[in-house]
């Protein structure tokens, strides 16, 4: 495993590159020590695309308890269909319980998604993240112009990195428009959430997803209720902090 990487400049030099060269350079330097990130949307071509590098590869995906079943039974297809476990992340049910009981199920539609996120999703993932030396997310610069258009293919994670460990991570599919993604999905027949049938496009937990109309921004179907520039749920808060 290499460490002290040069990441602006390794950005720099495959940031015009494919996917799959990315992916190839982080499986270069970190070999099983990477880890995918599938969320159970169009991760499904991130996934594909390192099986086919390495059958060996790790993947995890965050389990809130509030995913749509849909979601979770594509979870499951895709463990099927590539013969690999999906270590799933759960919430702190020591954090997760007394919020529950003190704000219920659905205090996010008054004030905010961000202290559910923390919980259910923020604190899972850095706990996941606090063991691993790289991971790979499926985010593209296209999903969300306020947060994700300097999306750079590699860099380090500036919000789960800490003083005694640097993490790196990389975005394979940056460069990719969502056309691509489809275009990939369908012309390899690869399994994808029944979801995007009823006009899901960016799907996140069930009470804060919804369809989008036509013209609308996927993002926009994402809680909806909140500012449109600030829509992170801080898996990615990186994103936030670069722009500011």
């Amino acid at each position: 495993m290499s460490l002290n990487l040069d990441v602006a400049e390794l950005a720099a030099t495959y940031a015009n590159k494919s996917a799959q060269d990315i992916l190839k350079l982080a499986f270069e330097h970190f070999g099983d020590d990477l880890w995918i990130s599938f969320s159970g949307a169009e991760d499904v071509v991130l996934v594909d695309m390192a099986w086919k590098l390495n059958k060996n590869v790790k993947v995890f995906s965050l389990d809130t308890g509030r995913l749509h079943p849909e979601t979770y039974r594509f979870i499951d297809q895709v463990r099927e269909h590539y013969k690999i476990a999906i270590e799933l992340v759960s919430p702190d049910h020591t954090r997760l319980e007394p919020f529950v009981k003190e704000k219920g199920l659905f205090s996010f539609y008054r004030d905010g998604h961000g202290e559910c996120c923390g919980i259910r999703k923020i604190e899972p993932l850095r706990r996941k993240l606090s063991t691993v030396s790289a991971w790979a997310t499926g985010q593209r610069r296209d999903q969300s112009p306020g947060t994700r258009s300097q999306v750079s293919v590699m860099e380090v994670d500036g919000a789960f990195s800490t003083p005694e460990r640097t993490l790196y991570k990389f975005n394979p599919l940056a460069q990719m428009t969502s056309e691509e993604i489809w275009g990939y999905i369908r012309m390899l027949e690869l399994p994808y959430n029944s979801l995007h049938e009823r006009g899901f496009i960016s799907i996140g937990c069930e009470p804060c997803t919804r369809p989008v109309l036509p013209n609308q921004h996927e993002r926009e179907g994402r809680w909806w209720w909140e500012e449109a520039t600030q829509k992170e749920c801080g898996l990615h808060a990186g994103n936030l902090i670069q722009k500011a």
